[in-house]
């Protein structure tokens, strides 16, 4: 039996995203609250409860996840945790699920246009993240290192011989959430620094980086 070929990549693209690419789960969660509530066909004095208070739930988590850092304590990630459990025990625990300050009631029932309008901003702006990535990306091959920029695709060239490189994970929920660390590379001289925040599937950039730098730059021609 003959042994699988793994196929290594010629060339690596390295993209640095914005903080709000990790709104990805409010998004996933607007889509299927907006589905339910729209398949309960409720009227809006009629609204689900317990889908509001899931949603701002959810919208709370990943407002607080993208504010801070979770890398050198787990005292944020303590806090976390309690004001998770409280908010259930607030909103999913207490009766009638509504909570009464002063008699004036908290109705957090939600129509399915509020959902619907959730979704469709969150594609949008999420959409126009992902395009931009394609402009502007760091492509580095055995010989160099080019970066483009721009619709018109401007270039840097930088040689890759003495490339050095430093991944980094600085927070431990973007990691879980889609596996997203700082990337640095100096390729040369001390004061050419390239810092990328927020680089996805890091691990997988770092080990294809490690093959592609170990190979000579000149492969040698096949023989007849």
């Amino acid at each position: 039996m003959s042994e699988k070929k793994v196929k290594h990549p010629t060339e690596i693209f390295i993209r640095s995203y914005p903080k709000v690419i990790f709104y990805w789960p409010l998004l996933i969660t607007s889509i299927i609250l907006w589905i339910i509530q729209a398949l309960l066909k409720t009227n809006s004095t009629t609204n689900s409860l317990g889908l509001g208070y899931a949603w701002f739930i959810v919208f709370f988590v990943n407002i607080f996840v993208t504010a801070f850092d979770f890398s050198s304590t787990k005292f944020f990630v303590l806090i976390l945790a309690i004001v998770v459990v409280l908010l259930l025990v607030v909103f999913l625990v207490l009766p009638n699920f509504s909570v009464s300050l002063t008699g004036i009631e908290i109705d957090l029932g939600l129509p399915w246009q509020f959902y619907m309008v959730m979704s469709i901003i969150l594609v949008f702006i999420l959409g126009i993240v992902v395009i931009s990535t394609r402009f502007e990306y760091y492509k580095i091959e055995r010989n160099e290192i080019i970066h483009k920029k721009g619709i018109f695709s401007s270039a840097e060239r930088f040689p890759s011989k003495s490339l050095r490189f430093k991944k980094e994970i600085p927070d431990v929920f973007e990691f879980f959430l889609l596996r997203a660390g700082r990337f640095t590379m100096m390729p040369g001289k001390a004061d050419e620094v390239m810092i990328l925040n927020t680089v996805l599937n890091i691990n997988k950039i770092e080990k294809q980086l490690d093959w592609l730098l170990s190979h000579v730059s000149v492969e040698p021609d096949e023989m007849d």
